[in-house]
């Protein structure tokens, strides 16, 4: 997430988001020559924040032909240069993160572009990932946060944490799908070779953590919490050579116990608003059966049934409806779960997804259709784009032994 700070605090100094995003990127392709050569510097983000101030100055002044406006703008950054720079400052620096994606969900833009436009700014993540998340083709993502950048140019948006509780409120909503989807991202990487990308969840959560000082409503605390219990679970997921670690199989004594708390916690807060819980409330009581279960047997399935079916009428979705699928399949039988499964490859509501037949795959070995289970293990393999994960699923697809 240092990309991120550099982005905003850059945007905090020029206030115009998408040129602090070209400045920042023209200052890592500087920092690729020049520490080839001269070696990294001790403090990469110290040496990259004026270099970026500097590109700035010079893209506005290159404007000021056009408009005075940008002229002032050069001159005051200039000054600026030779005194104390609150760049440096890290708490100034985490709450531009904060701005930044206030800024980048500001309601001149549709939902789905400001949620597109943050997940690349703030979350680094890369299109291909993007569209994996909303299960849509890498150009309609790509088109999204370029008309995103431009709107947000031509409407002048300023790069603030809005000060008033009603514009606050406009933004909330987007704001919280943007940490849910980055933290998801941390939590189960959709490609690359690492199961998890820890640093990326825990950023999320301290994020989340300085958007509930700011709104301590309900469903941030249902993110909080959802959040926690997923991280606390971390500690087990990687076995000591590195290999992922199904939940069947975790050891329940490594989960982080702390983080378990702070999750109860974190939920009974989004109860005691008395509005009811949504969508992140939701899938926290969910997180928390898990988290308080002594095994997967032992686990209260019939209550995550009951809430994946709430959460499925609150956020109707492909994705909710095929782990409601497997919480089905838990509670009442694999032939239950794999009925809905039918529905959902036959509607084709996740192509491209390799979870649609991993899912399948798990029922049909419970149901001892062992060659239907071999062939859609390697049908997810070929889909995942998650080198650890598909290592998995062909461990799972080569155990079988399709004759038996």
């Amino acid at each position: 997430m240092d990309a991120a700070r550099i982005v905003g605090a850059l945007a905090r100094y020029t206030g115009d988001l998408p040129l602090a995003e070209d400045v920042a990127q023209e200052a890592l392709a500087a920092a690729l020559v020049s520490w080839q050569t001269e070696g990294v510097p001790r403090d990469p983000i110290g040496w990259l924040l004026p270099v970026g101030r500097r590109r700035a100055i010079d893209a506005f002044r290159r404007r000021s032909a056009a408009d005075e406006r940008y002229a002032l703008l050069a001159r005051d950054l200039d000054e600026t240069m030779g005194g104390t720079d609150i760049l440096f400052d890290p708490d100034a620096i985490d709450d531009d993160v904060l701005a930044l994606i206030f800024t980048a969900c500001h309601p001149v833009l549709s939902r789905e572009a400001a949620i597109a436009l943050t997940l690349r700014v703030v979350g680094g993540l890369t299109t291909d990932e993007i569209a994996k998340s909303f299960f849509v083709p890498v150009p309609t993502i790509q088109a999204r946060i370029t008309r995103a950048k431009k709107t947000l140019a031509a409407a002048h948006v300023p790069f603030e944490v809005p000060p008033d509780a009603t514009s606050r409120a406009e933004r909330l909503g987007s704001v919280l799908s943007v940490l849910y989807l980055i933290f998801t991202e941390g939590s189960s990487a959709t490609g690359g070779s690492a199961w998890m990308r820890t640093d990326l969840a825990s950023e999320a959560l301290r994020l989340a953590r300085v958007l509930v000082r700011l709104m301590p409503v309900g469903e941030a605390y249902g993110l909080i919490a959802l959040m926690e219990f997923t991280a606390a679970r971390f500690p087990a997921r990687l076995d000591a050579d590195g290999h992922p670690v199904l939940l069947e199989q975790q050891d329940r004594s490594r989960w982080d116990r702390a983080a378990i708390v702070r999750g109860r916690a974190a939920l009974a807060m989004a109860v005691a608003e008395g509005r009811g819980l949504g969508a992140y409330g939701l899938q926290a009581s969910i997180a928390e059966c898990h988290a308080v279960a002594p095994s997967v047997e032992a686990t209260d399935w019939d209550r995550i049934v009951v809430l994946y079916e709430a959460l499925g009428r609150l956020t109707p979705s492909p994705a909710v409806e095929l782990a409601w699928a497997v919480a089905v399949a838990m509670a009442s039988g694999p032939a239950a779960g794999l009925a809905i499964v039918h529905d959902i490859a036959a509607k084709d509501a996740l192509p491209g997804s390799h979870l649609v037949p991993a899912v399948r795959a798990e029922m049909s070995a419970r149901m001892g259709r062992r060659a239907e289970a071999r062939a859609d293990y390697l049908l997810a393999a070929e889909l995942c784009a998650n080198a650890a994960e598909r290592e998995v699923l062909l461990e799972k697809a080569h155990a079988i032994d399709p004759a038996e």
